[in-house]
């Protein structure tokens, strides 16, 4: 397919380029880490909403630009790029795009556009257990006549250690693995009954554990209607995979030029490092691997915005793609620059850290493939 960026959206890219280059490099991430900041960036919270990047797919009658999600993925391709921490997928894509899709008249007026302001910051708390499940849900919604009570613990949830609110997703009918039964709610972090307890996440951007004993949440806070919230919880998550691999687009370009700009400044033996066969095929393979996996991700964010019925099949082949290229060009690099490779001192270190955790966030390759492959009716 040909895929080509408008005037505004090269301009929203170069723009998100710059600013995560000179207010979010990758030393920030290092000043956080040392900070023990569990990923909680007040620069980069604040740099984002001063450039409205939180509402680029919130309606401009709500406060946002409704820019689109291929605007979003030249936004996340930046962040990428510097590794730097922030809430924009669970809270500028899923959260914004759960209430724009399923929520009332009066929760849309409410609530995006302090999504979009960055006023509240949502975290999307789904996955129960180890591994990407979305129907494996077991936290108990019991209906009270006055709205529910959320009983039960999520896993790892991205950005939560420094939310103001949850997306939670409890079963208020059925057992788990079945799609039927699942209801999406809103509920503050300071709710009495739940506790977040910040992790300390290899890669330094930070998560959280959730528990949730007998938390009530009132009727304004149920999304859509109870149990048949999975179809909308689907489709977010398709756009929080393709968000995740544009953003795993920008980290895996981003160690690739690291790796390559090495090869064309060290020496060994007299030569440049870059003129050995053997390492120029090494660095042809993630070329070739980089270009392949951009126009996935670049048809993904098409279909995405123009809402096609090949969404979600083209979403899992972004995210299988983008999943094992991060994890081949993150080994690439601190293999190829050798022993600063495997020093703290040097960011290839940190690429790798970061691609660990951006391969299973959403699902994993595996996962992807699986999906793919029933998606194609195999």
């Amino acid at each position: 397919m040909t895929f080509v960026l408008s005037e505004d959206q090269e301009m929203l890219r170069d723009t998100a380029i710059n600013f995560a280059k000179d207010t979010l490099p990758v030393s920030h991430l290092r000043d956080l880490r040392a900070a023990g900041a569990h990923g909680i960036s007040d620069r980069s919270h604040s740099g984002l909403s001063e450039m409205g990047f939180y509402g680029v797919l919130v309606p401009e009658s709500h406060g946002g630009s409704g820019f689109g999600m291929v605007g979003m993925g030249q936004i996340l391709e930046a962040l990428g790029r510097t590794i730097t921490p922030n809430a924009l997928i669970p809270s500028a894509v899923i959260a914004a795009s759960a209430i724009e899709r399923a929520g009332s008249t009066a929760q849309k007026d409410e609530w995006l556009p302090k999504l979009a302001s960055g006023e509240a910051v949502f975290a999307f708390a789904l996955d129960e257990g180890r591994h990407h499940a979305p129907t494996q849900i077991a936290t108990e919604a019991e209906s009270n006549g006055q709205g529910h009570t959320l009983t039960g613990a999520k896993r790892f949830v991205p950005s939560a250690q420094g939310a103001t609110h949850l997306l939670v997703v409890a079963r208020s009918f059925g057992e788990p693995g079945q799609e039927h039964g699942l209801s999406l709610f809103i509920v503050p972090t300071h709710a009495d009954g739940l506790t977040v307890s910040p992790l300390n996440t290899v890669d330094s951007h930070g998560a959280a554990h959730v528990s949730l004993d007998d938390v009530h949440v009132g009727k304004d806070g149920l999304i859509g209607e109870a149990d048949t919230a999975f179809e909308v919880i689907d489709a977010v998550l398709d756009l929080a995979r393709i968000a995740q691999s544009a953003e795993i687009l920008g980290s895996a370009q981003a160690a690739f030029e690291l790796t390559l700009d090495y090869m064309n400044t060290r020496r060994q033996f007299g030569q440049l490092i870059g003129s050995f066969q053997a390492l120029q095929h090494r660095m042809a393979i993630q070329f070739t691997e980089l270009e392949m996996t951009r126009s996935c991700v670049a048809a993904a964010l098409s279909a995405a915005e123009n809402n096609t019925k090949d969404t979600p099949r083209l979403a899992s082949l972004a995210k299988a793609r983008t999943s094992d290229l991060i994890h081949l060009v993150s080994n690439e690099t601190v293999q190829l620059h050798g022993g600063i490779g495997m020093t703290d001192e040097h960011d290839s270190g940190l690429y790798m850290k970061r691609a660990r955790v951006q391969e299973a966030l959403y699902g994993g390759a595996s996962f992807h493939r699986d999906r793919y492959a029933r998606l194609q009716g195999f």
